[in-house]
């Protein structure tokens, strides 16, 4: 292993970084063919209540890691959140606020998926201090909804973001993949320039990818081949562009104000706790130690009292930081200011010295002293890039 990426110089860390949480909810209508996150299909009673009341006690047993820091964030996510009440995710805000508080000017961000929209109940979500929704559209399409498996059609799909706007949210991120079965891309561009005529802030646009332990891993659907992906993803970023969206990361556009906040967090390697059936959470401690967790899965396991709500825990040792740190930075088109990775990681930038020069010589990495990016082509090739900083034997 490289000598420099293995040194044991981590300092103490003078200040801990900002503080997010993730809240999972495991339930959707239906598992979807393309899906490997921990979702579920939901009961014909969702057990509401009783997920409440272990989300908040699992708040309360990770609150030794939060140090005091309010919470800059809230991603509520899934699963299809939106399946719940008004009210249950009302007791959820009250609890998460009494137990840990938050700044003033949190964003808290709710996934919703068309098909679970009513005006009233959107209405009332926006009443509880919800100022964001991201909206699992993935295509205006009725037959590739269809084929992916999605319970809306294309007719839904805008009623949900009208729904949405008329509801007050101001703040609205529309997900939709490319790359669909069949798709053409004419096809691909339709479903683009009706998401830009909703006017939404924030578009978070991806290639549909196969991946293990789903119904299309094992049963394949015939996806595009790669020269009409790549024309698929020129013509949607000069669309994107010539909207005013600006690409900020792989997979996300905005206008000037509408990034989104915990993700951000994320990617400059901020802390988040994660509560809920399998959610994950990063930690830093001022001694300089970082902690990766995650939490019991199954959603009956969850819910079960006397089970434990932590499922495991590891610390990143200094020889996984630089890559774990790069692979979220990096992410980022313009990167982040060097001085950067030592204030998240504890470890001295002199730690990436050799690899950050190779990756330069290599044209993947920017050049400029000042931040660490990729270049428009080290952007193509992130996974090249980033095993450059794991280190050689």
């Amino acid at each position: 292993m490289n000598q420099l990426l293995t040194s044991d110089s981590r300092r103490p860390l003078p200040d801990l970084p900002p503080l997010a949480l993730y809240v999972h909810i495991p339930w959707c209508i239906r598992k979807c063919p393309y899906c490997d996150f921990n979702s579920h299909k939901a009961p014909s009673s969702l057990p509401e209540q009783a997920y409440v009341d272990a989300l908040l006690l699992d708040l309360k047993q990770d609150l030794p890691l939060a140090a005091g820091r309010p919470l800059t964030s809230i991603f509520i996510g899934g699963g299809t959140p939106s399946l719940f009440s008004a009210e249950a995710l009302k007791c959820l805000l009250d609890g998460i606020q009494a137990r840990i508080g938050w700044q003033p000017d949190i964003e808290i961000t709710l996934e919703a998926n068309p098909g679970t929209f009513e005006q009233d109940k959107f209405s009332a979500y926006r009443e509880l201090g919800i100022n964001r929704l991201s909206i699992g559209v993935q295509s205006f399409n009725s037959q590739h909804l269809q084929q992916l498996g999605r319970v809306h059609d294309g007719d839904e799909a805008l009623r949900a973001a009208q729904i949405a706007r008329q509801a007050g949210f101001e703040r609205i991120n529309l997900d939709l993949m490319h790359g669909l079965p069949d798709q053409t891309p004419a096809q691909a561009m339709s479903d683009l320039q009706q998401a830009l005529e909703l006017d939404p802030g924030h578009v978070s646009w991806y290639q549909l990818t196969i991946e293990p332990n789903t119904v299309y891993w094992s049963k394949p659907p015939q996806l595009p081949e790669d020269d009409c992906l790549w024309d698929i993803q020129e013509q949607g970023q000069a669309l994107l562009a010539s909207h005013g969206y600006r690409q900020y990361e792989v997979s996300a556009y905005a206008r000037d104000g509408q990034q989104a906040r915990h993700n951000l967090n994320y990617w400059q390697f901020g802390d988040f706790l994660g509560i809920g059936a399998g959610a994950h959470g990063k930690v830093s401690h001022a001694d300089g130690r970082i902690e990766r967790y995650w939490k019991t899965r199954q959603p009956d396991d969850y819910l079960r009292d006397g089970k434990p709500k932590l499922a495991g825990r590891q610390l990143l040792g200094n020889d996984e930081l630089p890559f774990e740190f790069l692979m979220n930075a990096l992410r980022l088109t313009a990167g982040v200011p060097v001085g950067l990775f030592a204030e998240r990681t504890g470890l001295p930038l002199e730690v990436l010295q050799q690899a950050r020069l190779q990756a330069q010589q290599r044209g993947l990495l920017s050049a400029d002293p000042q931040r660490l990016a990729a270049t428009a082509h080290g952007q193509l090739f992130l996974n090249d890039l980033l095993q450059m900083f794991l280190g050689t034997d």
